[in-house]
């Protein structure tokens, strides 16, 4: 099943959520740094990517909601994309969370309470990440009609002959 939000041929949501994904990891990875090495800057570093994380992963979602509404009701993969969307908005609770915890310290220092939403959300994150896994690569969302292992560009004439 094609997505419904396409830009040059390619679906939206995949493109976007390696933003989010990407930042939301990197800020555990500078709040460990941070907890190694008590050296000052990785907690800023933690709190500006946490922020750029949320913001990405609710562009991200709007594109994601997009192509869950195109799922046909009753199918398995109208439930797989639910848990994702509803896990992910979690994720992004926890995130927000962590980064309203540390917004009151001084220099962005995270507390317990802090560290415990990151890490709890970056575990989340790897579970609703496979669940995307599973809707795209075993249950074809997002997938061109038209892929194949031999299939046009996305870009091509015959692609767009094809309705890609």
């Amino acid at each position: 099943m094609e997505s419904r939000a396409k830009s040059m041929g390619h679906a939206i949501h995949p493109i976007l959520i390696v933003f989010p994904l990407g930042l939301l990891a990197t800020s555990v990875i500078f709040d460990i740094l941070y907890l190694i090495t008590d050296r000052p800057g990785f907690q800023v570093s933690a709190a500006y990517t946490i922020a750029a994380g949320v913001i990405g992963g609710l562009v991200a979602a709007v594109f994601g909601l997009i192509d869950w509404s195109a799922i046909p009701a009753g199918t398995r993969a109208k439930r797989v994309g639910a848990v994702h969307g509803l896990g992910n908005v979690v994720v992004l609770v926890l995130f927000a969370v962590s980064w309203l915890l540390r917004r009151g310290a001084d220099n962005w220092d995270p507390n317990a309470g802090a560290l415990v939403c990151s890490f709890a959300g970056i575990v989340l994150a790897g579970f609703t990440g496979w669940l995307g896994g599973e809707l795209v690569e075993r249950l074809g969302m997002s997938v061109s009609d038209g892929a194949g292992v031999n299939a046009p560009s996305s870009l091509s004439r015959r692609a767009r002959a094809r309705g890609a």
